[in-house]
């Protein structure tokens, strides 16, 4: 009788059949439903991978919902009510950050307009919501980062990601690729290395900079008090920018007189787009600092692009639209308006060959812009243009000899084709903006997404009751020229 009772009240051996199937009668309907929505979704999610290997995380998610073998939630069990709070935190914490990091790398993020270089159709302080999905997602190459800061933690000032594990460049499909005229959010590809008291201009500015005066690297390294530590960024753990594709793949591209050509063909202009002018305002010193103000705020020109000559302070200058030049030439106080002459500029890319050819910000090329499976001859004329791309991005071991010749891998190499796609990218503020024409070709592998709207603006130059939010701007379409 005792060992009938007893063998009646045993329980099953755990992981045993009769264990799992005991603790799946015991799931509550309610649970399985919830069990069925998750797994469903992310059983899509791993179809869009196109990595099945993933698919044995279900077993966690089995296990988190329906069998219960790892006490994940052993805290609710605690007779400490501290501890019950506290972890109950914890709990809501972790679920945040593990849906916001899978939300941010592969749908959609938020992105903040540091400059001015695509006014006015972005303006300093607009808040972007970034389409992921519009070109296809990248699977993070630094998977393990802190999700809500791109590249340094604040306040510790510490790398806010893991240099391991890396993991090789991949893009799931999307809904479209990049088209001209896009503005896209992509990783800046000179950020590669960084000297983190130096980042504007960029290292490589840097390096050429130095060379001139018969310095190099050693010599950043030697004044760490000046340009800080240098370090290596992964590609996706690179700084944000944001700026307009005006070339693609294939695309042989020329700046004349301001004016961008493909393939010979003229491109329309962006709508917003900015030059600097010249011009001069009647009694503008007997004006007081307020009536200044109030000229340029009329005028829509930010505080950061407002100028004057310094021989002359009447003879204002910033980059205008052509709207406000149209302004300005109606108010019978300015007396003329100019548009700026760009002078040639030795720190456009590449150096050698940009000074050699008196290239400027509105005369600039032509470059022909590589595409993946594309091969060129290999000279001293086409590693200038592209040597930066092969060497930095696809193919470390290849540098150009004293000899004349391009060794990749140690060996003489007389063509090279491309492993991927590559863009120029430009500002709508053209005699302002930092871009494709100083730091050269962004690669495919870099691009992150496109902006589809403005979520909130803040002008810095404002109160924030005092028009520091920008209503008008709200939800509104991040690249009219396009949408």
């Amino acid at each position: 009788m005792n060992n009938t009772s007893k063998e009646q009240t045993e329980k099953p051996a755990l992981f045993s059949k009769d264990d799992i199937m005991s603790r799946l009668r015991a799931v509550k309907p309610t649970r399985w439903i919830r069990f069925g929505l998750v797994a469903a979704i992310f059983l899509t999610w791993v179809a869009w991978l196109g990595n099945w290997w993933v698919a044995l995380w279900l077993l966690l998610l089995i296990d988190i919902y329906l069998t219960g073998y790892i006490p994940f939630s052993w805290w609710k069990k605690s007779s400490n009510p501290m501890v019950r709070g506290v972890m109950s935190w914890v709990d809501a914490i972790v679920y945040a950050l593990v849906l916001v990091y899978f939300v941010f790398t592969f749908i959609g993020q938020n992105y903040q307009i540091p400059s001015s270089s695509l006014e006015k159709t972005l303006l300093t302080g607009d808040y972007l919501w970034v389409n992921k999905m519009a070109y296809g997602p990248r699977v993070p190459t630094t998977p393990v980062h802190f999700p809500l800061v791109q590249n340094t933690l604040p306040v510790i000032n510490t790398r806010s990601y893991l240099e391991w594990p890396q993991w090789r460049y991949h893009r799931l499909k999307g809904l479209g690729s990049v088209e001209r005229g896009d503005i896209v959010v992509f990783n800046f590809p000179a950020g590669d290395t960084v000297a983190l008291r130096m980042q504007n201009p960029d290292y490589y500015t840097l390096l050429h900079r130095l060379a001139e005066r018969g310095l190099g690297r050693e010599y950043m390294e030697r004044h760490p008090e000046v340009y800080g530590d240098i370090i290596y960024r992964p590609v996706d753990r690179r700084e944000n920018y944001v700026k307009r594709a005006v070339a693609l793949p294939g695309d042989n591209f020329e700046i004349r007189s301001g004016e961008i050509y493909i393939d010979g063909e003229k491109q329309p202009m962006p709508k917003e787009a900015q030059f600097f002018h010249f011009f001069q305002v009647d009694g503008w010193r007997s004006m007081t600092s307020a009536q200044h103000d109030a000229f340029w705020d009329d005028l829509g020109v930010a505080a950061d692009d407002r100028a004057a000559v310094a021989s002359d302070p009447s003879i204002l200058y910033a980059p205008l639209t052509p709207d406000m030049v149209s302004r300005l030439q109606q108010m019978p106080n300015v007396t003329f308006v100019e548009r700026a002459e760009m002078q040639p500029n030795p720190e456009l890319y590449p150096f050698d060959r940009s000074a050699a050819a008196g290239w400027t910000l509105d005369d600039y090329g032509p470059v022909h812009i590589p595409a993946k499976g594309e091969t060129v001859e290999l000279n001293d004329s086409t590693w200038a243009l592209y040597g930066r791309a092969i060497r930095n991005y696809e193919h470390n071991d290849a540098e150009l000899r004293s000899d004349g010749h391009v060794y990749i891998d140690g060996t003489p190499a007389g063509k090279y084709t491309f492993k991927m796609d590559y863009y120029f990218m430009m500002g709508d503020n053209r005699h302002n903006s930092l871009d494709s024409r100083f730091w050269g070709l962004v690669p495919e592998d870099h691009i992150v997404g496109k902006p589809m709207m403005v979520l909130v603006s803040f002008d810095k130059d404002r109160g924030l009751f005092d028009g520091g939010i920008r209503w008008n701007r709200i939800f509104r379409k991040a690249n009219p020229d396009k949408q």
